[in-house]
């Protein structure tokens, strides 16, 4: 008989791995091919805008906060400029369009400069076998959602590509608008004790994307919030001409939109989770999905960052309107742990909030 010697319990101190040696799993980036998860809006886009778009176009590009859109001086005159492609699946969705979705998302870039949006460019990629009428009823929509907002189209192109080449249609627009000399908007103008303000509910249009791309059928309707904001950043201006960041927190939510602005001012921000308003099926939807809404895609939804002293003023002219009518304070710029964003817990703890890593959601906007 061989006698052997007792095998350490796998369980016991002598298996206990050293906390030095510990790695937390995550995906391993992906270096060589762009993947969907490079259009998310959260970590992948980062990288990729930080190791391979701004490094090749250095000699070109100025540099400085990645925003919504660039000023620029013309005549004596500051304009915003900005440009956007969208490519939503489906083309119609609850709530809205992808009409409606390039003309508000392009006059929501300008707005979070503090710009009043003037005009508008469009251009078409059609993939061929498109139905006409189709095409016809994205037009008419921009039409409509280009006089709500108070914007020209004025200029444009169609390209027809072969089948299979593009997702039926994909839209690009272009938008220039007017900003006032007393109004200076960026993504590294927050400080510390700021207040961090939110015009309403978020995570509607990614839910309401997903909701008819893979059937799901809730108990209440949820339809996406895509809508211009030009009309409430006038009031914020007017309220507070010193507001110092805006940001419209589309592709990767929330979270990654206040990454962005800790990351470019070099400061920290702490959120309340019992501030952060998250519309009832929204939360439902997200906890059966797995999903943070946090960094669920918006399309008519801004964050504004502002003097302390100016918040209740910015709170009260938000309110008037229907598209602030939810509006919020949900935190401060704090001068702690910088470029990260912190939330308070409803239970009293802080849990770190961090970008999106991949990609949640593809084709939302």
């Amino acid at each position: 008989m061989t006698i052997r010697a007792p095998r350490p319990d796998p369980f016991g101190p002598a298996a206990a791995p050293d906390p030095a040696n510990l790695v937390c799993p995550a995906p391993i980036p992906e270096r060589a091919r762009v993947l969907l998860g490079h259009g998310s809006g959260g970590q992948l886009s980062a990288t990729l805008m930080r190791e391979v778009i701004a490094p090749a176009l250095a000699a070109a590009s100025p540099g400085g906060p990645l925003n919504d859109a660039a000023v620029v001086e013309v005549a004596g005159q500051r304009l915003a400029f900005t440009t956007d492609s969208f490519v939503v699946s489906p083309l119609e969705f609850p709530g809205g369009d992808i009409g409606e979705l390039a003309v508000y998302g392009t006059v929501n870039d300008l707005a979070m400069m503090g710009a009043q949006p003037l005009a508008l460019s469009l251009a078409y990629v059609i993939e061929e076998g498109l139905p006409i009428d189709d095409l016809r009823k994205v037009t008419e929509s921009v039409a409509r959602a280009a006089a709500r907002a108070g914007v020209r189209i004025v200029t444009g192109d169609t390209k027809v590509v072969g089948h299979g080449a593009a997702d039926r249609l994909f839209v690009n627009t272009a938008g220039i608008g007017l900003v006032a000399p007393s109004v200076t908007v960026g993504a590294d103008r927050a400080v510390v004790g700021d207040s961090v303000i939110l015009s309403g509910g978020i995570g509607l249009h990614g839910i309401a994307i997903m909701s008819v791309r893979e059937g799901l059928d809730f108990e209440v309707e949820i339809a996406s919030d895509t809508q211009p904001l030009n009309a409430l950043v006038a009031a914020i201006v007017a309220a507070c001409p010193d507001v110092h960041v805006l940001r419209d927190p589309t592709r990767g939510g929330l979270a990654s939109a206040l990454n962005e602005i800790a990351a470019a001012s070099g400061v920290g921000v702490e959120l309340r989770e019992d501030a952060i308003p998250i519309p009832g099926p929204v939360r439902a939807a997200c906890e059966m999905l797995g999903l943070d809404p946090l960094h669920v895609a918006n399309e008519g939804k801004l964050v504004a960052i502002v003097p302390a002293a100016a918040a209740q003023a910015v709170l009260a002219a938000m309110r008037v309107l229907t598209e602030g009518a939810e509006a919020v304070e949900i935190g401060l710029v704090v001068a702690d742990h910088p470029a990260m964003v912190t939330m308070r817990t409803i239970v009293g703890s802080q849990r770190i909030v961090d970008m999106l890593v991949g990609e949640q959601l593809p084709r939302i906007c």
